[in-house]
This record gives C-alpha cells, structure tokens and sequence, in this order.
C-alpha cells in the first residue's frame, strides 16, 4: 500500500470515527452507514478528479488489503506465541 493510499483509507476512517462513531455497525445498514461517509467520500473522489463511484470501488480495496495486513500480522504474532512454551494457539 503506498502513503497516498494509506492516506485516503487514513482520511475516511477518521471521518468515520466522528460520524459513525456511536453507531452499532451490525445494527445499521450498509447503505445508512455509507450515506454518512458519502461527504467525505466525495470530497476525496473530485480532488483525485474520479467520481464517486471510482472511489468507493477504491475504497474497498484499500480497506480489503488492509484488512488483509492486519490479520497476517495477527497471525505472524500469535506464531511467535505458539513457539512459546509448546502450548499451541489457535487462530481461525
């Protein structure tokens, strides 16, 4: 993932906090969850000069690599506890 990217995943996910914060995400559709980031979705898809739609098909791939990262960091972390003691750890 370049800094660029990093940067726009960055930007959405902290709007995010402030808008979606109070929210329970397995409660509030998709579609409603979305609609809140719409603004700053928008605001990111015309300084990139892409519309908005380009920019959601973007944003979801960022969010999918870094979703992937960090659960192959997760897991490279609970190898180095299963070398431990023996006692192995399991992660599905």
């Amino acid at each position: 993932m370049t800094d660029e990217q990093r940067n726009i995943l960055n930007r959405v996910n902290k709007y995010a906090e402030t808008v979606l914060g109070d929210i329970d995400p397995q409660k509030v559709p998709v579609s409603m969850q979305l609609d809140k980031l719409k603004p700053i979705m928008k605001e990111i898809a015309d300084e990139m000069n892409i519309s908005l739609e380009d920019f959601f098909i973007l944003y979801m791939d960022l969010q999918s690599e870094a979703s992937c990262l960090t659960e192959q960091k997760l897991r490279d972390e609970l190898q180095d506890l299963n070398n431990g003691d023996g006692s192995p750890m399991l992660f599905r």
